[in-house]
């Protein structure tokens, strides 16, 4: 039995919800791994969690992604033992803690070139990356891309490695300000998202060449415009909701603007089998120890912090990663 610190929820609402208590953690059952938590993600579905746009069974923990050390292994697990360097981005929420029991099945070993810190901060927006540019569609050289909110973490991944790639990126920010990060991150031009007539501010930057592929995380207040700005047969891709639930789109309305093709993938699916799990964080870890990948942590928060981070979150503050310590 060891004690650890853990981040609960007990009812939906803003960030004060948030309750840091301490605990007894007995040890790990068999086919699961005692972790240190050395380092915790922070992503938007985090936010929607806490605020019930996802539903989750209360009390509940919070956090997808951490990256720590192996402290002790249940009966049966082999592929680790204590000592190891590991993380996990697709388990249970309650990556928000110092020590956690997971799933063996649910980790993948980290490589001597990708540091704790690195792992838990893209490891879960670095693994959308991977599924949207190598599953969703294979990005070929050449490709023109639109990648909205390209300041945001998911948002650099995905303009940093498809650059690398080869295709041609243009991203769109909620603000001014995170202009910079998207540009350094590869955008070729970026879009105010603020102006009411980003489409056309998108197609000038172009020449007026439309995207083949068009990466949208805002949702409701973006999804139908996206589809004004993909090229003929191109592919819209909704795969988040920061501004909200993304509306309905008639069928026949992707007729009309194109014969376009419109999904709405997510992380989980494609990693629910260990083997193909592993498989994709290796390209992953490929990509990072290439220099393809690299991650932006624009502000670090202490785990009794939880609140302050989930405030500086929703006010939009960062541009680029956000990291709990233990």
């Amino acid at each position: 039995m060891r004690t650890r610190k853990i981040v609960i929820i007990e009812s939906t609402g803003g960030p004060d919800v948030l309750k840091v208590v301490s605990e007894d953690l007995p040890a790990p059952a068999p086919g699961e791994v005692m972790l240190r938590q050395t380092a915790i993600g922070f992503n938007f579905i985090d936010i929607y969690q806490r605020g019930g746009a996802y539903n989750l069974p209360l009390p509940s923990g919070l956090g997808f992604e951490a990256a720590g050390v192996v402290e002790a292994v249940g009966d049966g697990v082999t592929d680790f033992m204590v000592g190891d360097r590991v993380a996990y981005m697709n388990t249970s929420p309650g990556a928000y803690a110092s020590l956690r029991n997971v799933p063996a099945e649910k980790l993948v070993r980290l490589p001597d070139g990708v540091s704790d810190e690195v792992a838990a901060s893209l490891f879960f927006k670095g693994m959308t990356a991977q599924y949207l540019l190598h599953k969703t569609h294979k990005v070929a050289s050449g490709e023109l891309l639109l990648v909205h909110s390209a300041a945001g973490g998911v948002g650099q991944i995905l303009t940093r490695w498809a650059t690398a790639l080869g295709a041609r990126v243009f991203g769109t920010t909620g603000s001014p300000h995170k202009r910079r990060a998207a540009m350094e991150a590869g955008c070729q031009a970026v879009v105010d998202l603020n102006d009411e007539e980003w489409p056309s501010a998108f197609l000038a930057a172009t020449g007026g060449e439309k995207a083949r592929v068009i990466y949208d995380a805002v949702g409701k207040d973006t999804l139908v415009k996206s589809l004004d700005c993909a090229a003929k047969f191109g592919l819209v891709v909704s795969y988040g909701g920061a501004s909200g639930k993304a509306p309905a789109i008639e069928p026949e309305l992707l007729n009309r603007k194109g014969c376009l093709y419109l999904t709405r993938p997510s992380v989980f699916p494609h990693n629910s089998e260990t083997a193909t799990f592993r498989e994709n964080a290796g390209v992953l870890f490929d990509a990072i120890e290439r220099g393809y990948v690299k991650v932006d942590i624009s502000q670090r928060f202490d785990l009794d912090d939880i609140v302050e981070a989930h405030r500086a979150a929703e006010a939009r503050q960062n541009a680029g990663a956000i990291l709990i310590t233990p």
